[in-house]
């Protein structure tokens, strides 16, 4: 993969179509212990240059999921630096957890870095800033604990395989996130300058169809063979027929995978890689329902055999609602906006999952963009390595550190935040 030359790439736009516009300065207005988050937005400001070569780092070296050795070891060495107790390959090989308690009990803050990469087309989707955040964050947060003598601790968990991997899912049922009384972390993407998200995203479940065949002389007696590939083909056009009566808001996409496939031979295997998203579990669940019966028609059409094998189940998001309003809060006091249409609303993430067990927050926020050139493209892997966006990473990186604060020191706030959680929890039940 390229390594990309941060310093030669020029400012873009920051969302299709759109002019780059400043970001209106407001007041500071009934903020939470304004002195802190001046303290935090010093901290930040003294380690921007050291996390911004951490980021650009993690970006020339990008690496697929769960082979994140590179990124683990830069990052693992960094918090050890900054006074962190280190657990490195955690739970697996590639993951990591960095610890800092601080005074008498408290609770528990729990924030998260990604780091792996897409094939072929490197940090397309910002992961470097990402795993940067994290760490600006839990650093901001020490500093923050140290200087106002805030009891508490801090988990900071490097999370691999989000791409494909569901790396998040394997860390909760290994029991990475059962000390955390709330996980925070956030995500890039296209959107109006200065602005954050507040968006869910979609559940999403992956599936692997496998179908078995026997090969023939393509020209000399096809009438031999049994053709696994017209199997796969004909599941996918089954889920193409399907689409017109699934909901506009569900999404089926997939690709074909074979092994040793030639013109003049029947091919007896082939795979169809289906996902399969909706706006809520149960809604995803539901399309499950009408998808599977694809798979096997086709199998029967050819007379292949098949298997199907489920796996990668990831939820949406959970957006903790008085998480949520604090960062909102924070953000269009001092930093910018907060939008709902933009973030990640139409894409995916494992730490839906996250949000389903505890609080939690997963804010996308904006950085600049060329048009056609979101996330999962090669433009986006030059706009994750430029100064925009990391002094974007940097503000929200802020709004999310003074919030973990107010958790520590605020027990009518952590109330509340476990309050949403609850009251989310019965209205997800209960929504059909």
């Amino acid at each position: 993969m390229a390594t990309i030359d941060a310093p030669n790439i020029k400012p873009s736009l920051w969302r299709e179509g759109d002019p780059e516009k400043p970001t209106p300065v407001r007041p500071s207005k009934d903020i939470f212990r304004p002195e802190i988050l001046d303290a935090i937005e010093k901290k930040m400001e003294e380690m921007s240059d050291e996390l911004r070569t951490l980021s650009l780092d993690i970006h020339s070296h990008p690496e697929l999921r769960f082979q994140e050795t590179h990124a683990h070891d830069v990052m693992t060495t960094f918090v050890r630096k900054h006074g962190f107790e280190v657990q490195e390959h955690y739970l697996m090989d590639t993951a990591w957890l960095a610890t800092f308690k601080h005074g008498s009990g408290g609770r528990t803050i729990g924030i998260n870095s990604e780091m792996d990469a897409l094939e072929g087309i490197g940090h397309a989707c910002g992961h470097n800033l990402i795993g940067m955040s994290g760490i600006a964050v839990a650093c901001a947060m020490k500093a923050a604990m140290e200087q106002f003598n805030i009891s508490g601790t801090i988990q900071l968990l490097g999370t691999p395989g989000e791409e494909g991997g569901s790396g998040k899912v394997k860390l909760l049922e290994k029991g990475a996130y059962k000390d955390m009384d709330i996980c925070l972390m956030c995500h890039p993407a296209p959107g109006p300058k200065g602005s954050v998200s507040i968006s869910s995203c979609l559940a999403l479940q992956r599936i692997a169809v496998e179908y078995f065949g026997h090969t023939a002389h393509a020209a000399l007696s096809p009438w031999e063979g049994i053709n696994a590939l017209d199997a796969a083909v004909l599941a996918y056009t089954n889920v193409s027929a399907l689409r017109q009566q699934l909901k506009p808001t569900v999404r089926v996409h997939g690709i074909f995978e074979g092994k040793d496939w030639a013109t003049n031979i029947i091919p007896d295997y082939a795979k169809y890689l289906c996902y399969v998203r909706a706006p809520t579990r149960k809604e995803q669940e539901a399309a499950m329902e009408r998808v599977m019966p694809c798979f096997e028609a086709a199998a029967i059409a050819t007379g292949c055999k098949f298997k199907v094998t489920i796996y990668g189940k990831t939820h949406d998001l959970r957006q903790n609602k008085t998480l949520a309003d604090e960062v909102a809060h924070i953000v269009s006091s001092r930093y910018g906006s907060i939008d709902t249409e933009y973030g990640i609303s139409s894409a995916s993430t494992d730490f839906g999952n996250v949000t389903y067990e505890m609080p939690a927050l997963h804010p996308g926020y904006a950085i600049p963009t060329v048009p056609n050139g979101g996330n999962h493209t090669s433009a986006f892997t030059k706009a994750a390595a430029t100064i925009e966006a990391h002094n974007a990473t940097l503000d929200v990186s802020k709004a999310l550190t003074a919030t973990g604060i107010r958790t520590l020191l605020d027990d009518q706030f952590f109330s509340d935040v476990k309050k949403s959680f609850e009251e989310d929890k019965v209205s997800r039940e209960t929504i059909s």
